[in-house]
């Protein structure tokens, strides 16, 4: 499924999501601004080389690698699919967890991310760019909150396509079974399966924000389930 809405009101105006979202825009206008060889460069010189951090992963410039990378992209389709992810499923999480466990949630996913790709191919000196990873870990922790929720998308179905509701446990699980379809299939010098994407870093951000959400949950006291259910039908009948 390619996802367009998730059936979840929140109850307040998800601001970090925004920010994250319009710097991560902004940083990719500055990109179209450069040449390709510039491009390129800032690439190699700003963004995460795994060859370049496992030989010093815990380094002040390796730290800086990582979150830089978070807001470059490799192009328009890249980002535009990232920011949609972050624009339906991080709001709720933000609205759930409060801000600063939320931006703990996204830059640590983000970060395991890095590091799970990078024991993949460790001397690899192809940049890795994106928010990829810690957007991972955003569904992740939607995974854990809101399994039930309906989410709203197109199913393509050959040469046609409808549009159709599923559970997020359904399409987030199936997300995550892709990335680890796709992931093991692109280990060997002979397979097809990566064409350039981290899939071990989608998987890393992923586990990541199960774990941390998981944390979270026991660190901040949750409403009874059915008390959640009863709030979100509120939220829908005032139509917030």
């Amino acid at each position: 499924m390619f996802p367009l809405q998730d059936i979840n009101p929140r109850r307040r105006t998800p601001l970090i999501t925004y920010t994250l979202i319009i710097l991560n825009v902004l940083v990719f206008v500055w990109e179209m601004s450069l040449s390709e060889v510039d491009l390129q460069r800032a690439f190699q010189d700003l963004a995460v080389v795994p060859a370049y951090i496992s030989r010093d992963p815990l380094s002040l410039e390796t730290v800086l690698d990582i979150l830089r990378s978070m807001f470059l992209h490799g192009g328009l389709e890249h980002i535009f699919g990232n920011m949609l992810y972050l624009w339906l499923f991080g709001d709720n999480i933000e609205d759930r967890l409060g801000g600063l466990l939320y931006l703990v949630l996204y830059f640590g996913s983000g970060f395991v991310a890095v590091f799970a790709q990078m024991l993949i191919d460790p001397n690899s000196t192809i940049p890795m760019v994106g928010a990829s990873g810690a957007i991972a870990g955003v569904l992740g922790g939607y995974l854990i909150l809101f399994p039930g929720v309906r989410v709203r998308g197109i199913v393509p179905l050959g040469y046609v396509s409808r549009m159709a509701e599923w559970p997020a446990w359904t399409v987030l699980g199936l997300w995550f079974v892709l990335q680890l379809v796709q992931g093991f299939g692109s280990l060997g010098a002979a397979a097809q399966y990566g064409g350039g994407v981290a899939f071990f870093a989608h998987i890393g951000g992923f586990v990541a924000g199960v774990v941390l959400t998981w944390l979270f949950m026991r660190m901040v006291p949750q409403p009874p389930a059915e008390e959640r259910v009863q709030s979100l039908y509120r939220r829908v009948g005032r139509g917030s």
